[in-house]
């Protein structure tokens, strides 16, 4: 357990990455978990990005005098995206998001920036190239290191109202309680407990 920590104690020394929800999804999927992952996947969060190219948004930008389309657009962006102008998602032109690799495919610069299209887990939970692993979770979970000190945050109101407020558009007040029932995505009851032995004997 003290070699585990210790070398969680190291990673801090380097910089944290928004690394995409798809990076959660592995041991955040299965209902006896709490399926964290298919609750966020069904969410407005995660499909945020994509109304950007509605009818509705794209007339709603005209309305505000946007003459560039909405998904490409900084101010329309920065709330349907992770880390907008934070080291996270960044507008690209055409030829970022053609490239590929040998085999045909998207290259991982590509994989990487679509990934942090919708408001994402790193969105509320900050970036999570330093608490990604297994291992690292477990140890923030068990109270053996500080989430914080790995880039790990709890979403509070006020993360939330940095984009829920009267500056949106399409603003119609909001109720932080009513919202975040909306999207818990809790452990079950006693998951925790069923799981800390076997951290322990680690």
């Amino acid at each position: 357990m003290k070699k585990i920590v210790f070398f969680l104690m190291l990673t801090i020394l380097f910089g944290q990455e928004y690394v995409g929800s798809k990076k959660c999804k592995s041991c955040h999927k299965k209902k006896l978990s709490g399926a964290q992952y298919k609750v966020w996947e069904n969410s407005k969060h995660a499909n945020a990005f994509e109304t950007l190219k509605t009818p509705e948004a794209i007339e709603t930008a005209i309305g505000l005098g946007i003459n560039t389309n909405p998904w490409e657009t900084p101010e329309c962006v920065r709330c349907h995206v992770t880390g907008f102008d934070n080291g996270g998602y960044e507008i690209k032109g055409d030829e970022f998001w053609s490239q590929i690799t040998d085999k045909g495919k998207p290259t991982k610069e590509v994989k990487r920036m679509t990934g942090l299209q919708g408001v994402g887990c790193e969105a509320c939970h900050g970036p999570g190239s330093k608490y990604k692993s297994k291992t690292k979770m477990e140890a923030i979970f068990y109270g053996d290191i500080s989430g914080t000190k790995l880039g790990y945050t709890i979403p509070t109101e006020d993360t939330c109202k940095q984009c829920h407020n009267e500056k949106s558009p399409n603003f119609a007040g909001f109720k932080f309680e009513e919202k975040l029932h909306e999207i818990q995505h809790p452990y079950p009851d006693g998951f925790r407990e069923s799981k800390k032995t076997k951290y322990k004997s680690k």
